[in-house]
């Protein structure tokens, strides 16, 4: 059996991003064909939010932790660091550990490959070193793209963006990516590269995780308002959902909904500053609600039980799909999308036979949608 050296920044006992999902399923599917998987992954230093409940490993899977910090913790002063500490990202310091600690790996194990795996930009750093030191072919799993139209924000940061994305396309064997816009728009960006240099293997669900679930009524709610769930991050610009909430207020003014009728619970959001802002300043408290994060299988049982699903997706993120959709659409429940009917997440909806969807910009749409989503949920 070959082996490859997977490089991963989100990896048990991280709790607060679903990416781990993707790479625990890499790691759990890849001996079928073939191939073993080794992992290198950050000490748990670096992670802001653990979960030793997420711990659940093959007891063979081979796990190395290197040196890492979180710039934003570990080397802040008075609420301040430096910022060339946090280029491409806060975790730069993990590159220091993981090229030794990697390289040791690599005369120990013998790999046949190199697998890192974005959205955290030093893993590609570091698969870009190991490859330079030991000639190994790379696979990059970009998941979704790096440097866009304003993203990042900070002008020097979109520069290394730029340059890790630049260094991967064109070094890595291939260059992987989670959507068909993704694929699409760099195999655009990167005419000049073989086509087959850029591949797509989309996000899933993992059956097994269902397993301890129970399956889910077709009326869940025995009585109380209706629980509209979102689960997972809310970013204030790829998720924003101030129009969202204004739809609320509207419908709530005219009366075409109460507080009785609906609860809009948003679990594991982050961001909670800001969005008690937002929704203190819609004054939609009556309705909507902060939830902490859950273990993983908690969340499922939650996504199973409820009403009705809302996915939130702004058309700055056409060419990407949030992973939780595949969960949503394994749980079987109504799904109400937020997003811009031109991207990738509304054309997967569309091919799943869903058709509430309305722009996340538009809050005259959501009020429409939400009306005619709530009244499908009470017949």
């Amino acid at each position: 059996m070959k082996r490859v050296l997977m490089i991963a920044y989100h990896f048990p006992p991280f709790a607060a991003s679903s990416g781990i999902q993707r790479t625990l399923a890499f790691a759990k599917h890849l001996p079928r064909f073939g191939w073993e998987p080794l992992i290198l992954t950050a000490h748990t230093r670096a992670y802001d939010h653990v979960n030793q409940a997420h711990m659940r490993l093959n007891g063979s899977l081979v796990v190395e932790r290197a040196f890492a910090l979180d710039a934003a913790r570990h080397l802040s002063f008075r609420g301040r660091y430096p910022a060339f500490a946090a280029r491409p990202d806060r975790w730069r310091s993990w590159w220091l550990g993981a090229v030794p600690k990697g390289l040791a790996m690599i005369r120990k194990y013998r790999p046949a490959a190199l697998w890192s795996t974005y959205p955290i930009a030093t893993a590609h750093s570091i698969g870009a070193t190991l490859h330079r030191l030991t000639g190994l072919p790379w696979v990059a799993d970009f998941r979704d793209p790096m440097a866009q139209d304003g993203y990042p924000s900070d002008p020097k940061t979109w520069e290394s963006f730029k340059r890790i994305e630049e260094v991967a396309l064109r070094n890595a064997a291939r260059s992987v990516f989670v959507t068909p816009g993704a694929a699409r728009m760099y195999r655009q960006r990167y005419a000049e590269l073989p086509e087959s240099s850029v591949a797509l293997i989309e996000n899933g669900y993992e059956e097994e995780s269902f397993a301890e679930v129970p399956a889910a009524d077709s009326h869940p709610a025995a009585s109380g308002p209706l629980l509209l769930l979102h689960s997972g991050l809310v970013y204030p610009s790829e998720r924003d959902p101030t129009h969202l909430f204004q739809a609320l207020r509207q419908m709530l003014d005219s009366g075409a909904l109460r507080p009785s009728d609906l609860r809009l619970r948003l679990r594991a959001a982050g961001h909670e500053p800001i969005l008690k802002q937002l929704i203190a300043a819609s004054g939609v408290e009556s309705v909507v609600e902060l939830a902490p994060p859950v273990p993983y299988r908690d969340a499922l049982a939650e996504m199973m039980r409820a009403d009705g699903l809302l996915v939130l997706q702004a058309s700055n993120c056409n060419e990407q799909v949030p992973a939780k959709v595949y969960e949503y659409l394994r749980c079987g429940r109504p799904i109400l999308g937020l997003t811009d009917p031109a991207g990738d997440t509304a054309d997967l909806l569309r091919r799943a036979g869903l058709t509430d969807i309305a722009r996340l910009d538009s809050a005259n749409e959501i009020a429409n949608a939400l009306g005619s989503f709530i009244g499908q949920l009470k017949k």
